[in-house]
């Protein structure tokens, strides 16, 4: 069974993207592939979340419609009272061993993000990102390039 993906903010990011530079028509294609393959591809609350701020404060009104169309077309996941006591746990014990992913005051968003996985159920989950170091301690991860159908 192929895991399910995860996008993390950065792909989102693109894949929202009203531009059309190589990155984001790759990115697209890259997207359509998943899906025309069946793999099923989520986004999670927190990286809309962390995203979507983003482009409110910027004022990208494209940027954000595009991002509330990826949401319908796409599973949206919410953040679950499971996930949120996951990511506690992660952000503790990632600190406890001197291996924090962000500054003690932010929100960490890669760790709830991650909590999202382990908590999602079933199937693998593998998450989609533009920074690995932040997820290979706690779950699977892979740059969003090199994921294929």
């Amino acid at each position: 069974m192929s895991a399910v993906i995860f996008l993390d903010t950065g792909p989102l990011g693109v894949l929202s993207s009203p531009l059309n530079t190589p990155t984001i028509v790759q990115a697209r294609g890259w997207l359509g592939e998943l899906q025309a393959a069946g793999r099923q591809v989520i986004v999670p609350e927190i990286t809309d979340y962390e995203l979507r701020r983003e482009l409110l404060r910027a004022g990208k009104k494209r940027g954000i419609k595009n991002l509330n169309q990826l949401g319908r077309r796409l599973e949206y996941l919410p953040v679950t009272t499971d996930a949120f006591r996951k990511a506690a746990e992660l952000w503790a014990s990632a600190r406890k061993q001197g291996k924090p992913t962000a500054p003690d005051r932010d929100l960490d968003a890669d760790v709830i993000l991650a909590a999202q996985a382990l908590t999602y159920g079933a199937p693998p989950v593998l998450i989609a990102t533009t920074n690995l170091a932040h997820f290979i301690p706690f779950v699977p991860a892979e740059l969003w390039e090199n994921i294929t159908p």
